[in-house]
Parts: C-alpha cells; structure tokens; sequence
C-alpha cells in the first residue's frame, strides 16, 4: 500500500512517492553517504526559509541559482541562500530578489521540477564560492554522478549541520521507468540515478533542489522518490540538459 504524504507548507502532494523535502524537519544528511566538503563542491547552497534549511541550491552564476519548483511556494523574501561553507548555519546568506518557477511545473506530477533563484545583488565568487556549468546532453547509463546535500540519513532520519555526498550511477531510462510505472511517469524532464538492485545510496528528504553533478557539471536536481534508497526505486532528478534552453532564456546563462 502506497501512503499519501501531505507537504501543505510548500503545496505539494504525492500518491506513493516523497518529494526530497521535509519542511517541519527539514535537516539530515545523504543516505549511504560521507561528509563533504565545500571547497570540493563550491556551488552547493543550502536554501533557507525563516534561518533554517529547507532544500539544496546550485550556483550556475553570479547573478542566479537553480532549485527544484516543489521547493518554493512563498514570495521571495521569506527566502535565503547560504554560500561557502559545509555548515549550512555559517555560510554568508544572500536574499532572493526574484524566484521563477518552471511555468509547466506539475505538482501532482511533479514534472518541470524547477525553479531559479535572482539573487539580489550578486554572490560573491571566490574558492569556496564557484558556479557550475550546466549539461546540454543527458549522461548515459552508468556514468557516475556525485550528489551533496543535508538531507536525511533516513526516511524520517538525523539530522547532521555538515554537508554529506554520496556517489551513484546513472539509471537507465526505460529501466527507471518500469520501476515507477504504478508510481508515476518518468518524463523526458528527469533523469534516475542510484543502485537499482541494492539501493542503500541515495538522496533524501532535505536535499531537494540540490545538485547532481559530474565532472563540475549539473545534470540533475534532486527531485523525488519512493521513500529513500530502496532497492528497484532509484532517485528522481530533473533532467537539466532538457530544461537548458528554458534556463538560458530567463539567466542567459
């Protein structure tokens, strides 16, 4: 039996599968992952509504990053960014001057999952501090990606201020969406990633909107999923080389 979970602060609801978000108990870490540190991932935020972590965020430039659209549901002052360090509480904040959402987003879906971030002013780059590029193919089967984030241990997990990591590979899409075929429909705008026989890896609530990167490259945004590292459901991530042109009309970037 599939349970209906209810995220009514964010306006998000889903039949069988967690969005990577949990806004009463926001924090955690990465499942299966290790610590991380923020001079080897520099463009990860952590995005924060009233001082505290909600979900990941990207830096792609200066002047924008990018989450996942089930992330924001207020007006862009309730919202910050931290930059620069692994504890999400010591990074320097930067205020949101304006948030776009995919104007195709689907919240029963959960398709078109994204969303950019204007900051107002510009984030200040330096060595802990630096953008991603962003993919125009998808990667294939079994490319390795990195994804980082401070979201659960668990379904429902600890809590840890430091960033976490973990490393999975690229799920075949036509095996991705069998898996899910009772669940929901993997469209073109995502892409799966994680041990599909065995789990044990992956992201989780908290670490929505966060990045999935290779070789200093976003590829995905950490969606959704069927509960957290189980095995034969791998991770849900929008698939950022379909989204691309969108992206380059709003930042130009």
């Amino acid at each position: 039996m599939f349970r209906i979970l209810i995220l009514p602060l964010l306006g998000v609801a889903s039949f069988g599968f967690v969005p990577r978000i949990r806004p009463s108990m926001p924090d955690g870490r990465i499942v299966g992952g290790k610590e991380a540190t923020i001079e080897d991932h520099p463009y990860q935020l952590s995005f924060q509504i009233f001082n505290s972590h909600i979900c990941g965020a990207s830096i792609i430039s200066s002047k924008w990053a990018v989450t996942a659209g089930h992330c924001v549901n207020l007006s862009p002052q309730y919202y910050q960014v931290s930059a620069g360090n692994k504890d999400r509480s010591n990074g320097t904040l930067y205020d949101i001057r304006r948030i776009i959402r995919h104007p195709q987003y689907n919240v029963a879906a959960i398709d078109y999952d994204i969303a950019l971030l204007e900051i107002d002013g510009e984030i200040n780059l330096g060595r802990n501090v630096q953008p991603l590029k962003l993919g125009d193919k998808e990667p294939p089967a079994g490319r390795l990606v990195n994804i980082t984030g401070w979201g659960a241990l668990s379904q429902g997990g600890l809590s840890t201020r430091d960033l976490m990591k973990v490393t999975v590979p690229i799920v075949e899409h036509t095996i991705c969406e069998r898996a899910y075929k009772f669940v929901n429909n993997i469209t073109s705008r995502m892409i799966c990633a994680g041990y599909y026989d065995k789990g044990g890896k992956d992201a989780c609530q908290g670490d929505s909107g966060g990045p999935l990167v290779a070789n200093n490259t976003l590829y995905g945004i950490v969606s959704w999923g069927l509960g957290c590292a189980k095995p034969r459901y791998p991770g849900v991530y929008s698939n950022v080389a379909n989204l691309r042109p969108w992206i380059k009309e709003i930042t130009g970037v």
